[in-house]
């Protein structure tokens, strides 16, 4: 799944890495830079959500998904897809019910301090509600896709992916994390990319903690 807001300068690279076997399922939020067609016209399959939010774009991707197995990846090319058969493999194995994957910036700027800062912050007050102790609450994660419904995940903005964490956890899921590169984004970011963004993001994930 990747959600997907006015991201056409990204799209070519990112479904060109999507790795073989795997579907891309672009969550078009909203666009107006022609990204929701683009992606059609690159073979990804493309559900719409009008209701905007990072977490009502991820949870209509889950809600259209049909594969045993699913991933959510930024769509900014932060993130490279190829990198998901690596992330999957434990989920395959039995050895693990989700795989997070905590960033390691490449270059200077690719992960601002702000961003950084209330990350790390976040991961603390996870470690102390659930004991999962976690360097990053990446956006790129693989799980099944029927014990994700299961989860009953409900937060439609910012707080969707550490809730998914905090009642993964709850329910005794094995969360493993691993490491991928980030690169800088393309164009602007929508959350991190500013200390509004940020805040807000920080906002809706500590009400998620509470």
């Amino acid at each position: 799944m990747l959600p997907c807001l006015n991201e056409a300068e990204a799209l070519p690279w990112v479904l060109d890495r999507v790795p073989d076997g795997w579907r891309a399922l672009v969550v078009d939020n909203g666009s107006t830079d022609g990204s929701a067609a683009l992606a059609e016209r690159l073979g990804a399959r493309v559900v719409h959500e009008p209701r905007r939010g990072f977490g009502a774009a991820c949870h209509a991707g889950l809600l259209a998904a049909t594969a045993d197995l699913v991933a959510f990846c930024d769509c900014d090319a932060t993130l490279d897809p190829g990198e998901l058969p690596r992330l999957a493999e434990p989920v395959r194995a039995g050895t693990a019910d989700l795989v997070l994957a905590g960033r390691r910036p490449t270059a200077r700027g690719a992960w601002p301090l702000h961003a950084r800062a209330g990350n790390r912050v976040l991961a603390r007050m996870l470690h102390r509600r659930t004991g999962v102790r976690l360097r990053d609450l990446g956006p790129m994660r693989v799980a099944g896709r029927v014990a994700l419904l299961g989860l009953g995940l409900t937060d439609r903005r910012s707080g969707y992916p550490l809730q998914m964490v905090v009642r993964a956890a709850d329910a005794g899921w094995r969360i493993e994390e691993t490491e991928v590169a980030y690169r800088p984004r393309a164009g602007r970011s929508k959350v991190t990319g500013t200390w509004r963004g940020t805040y807000q993001a920080v906002h809706d994930m500590r009400a998620v903690l509470k």
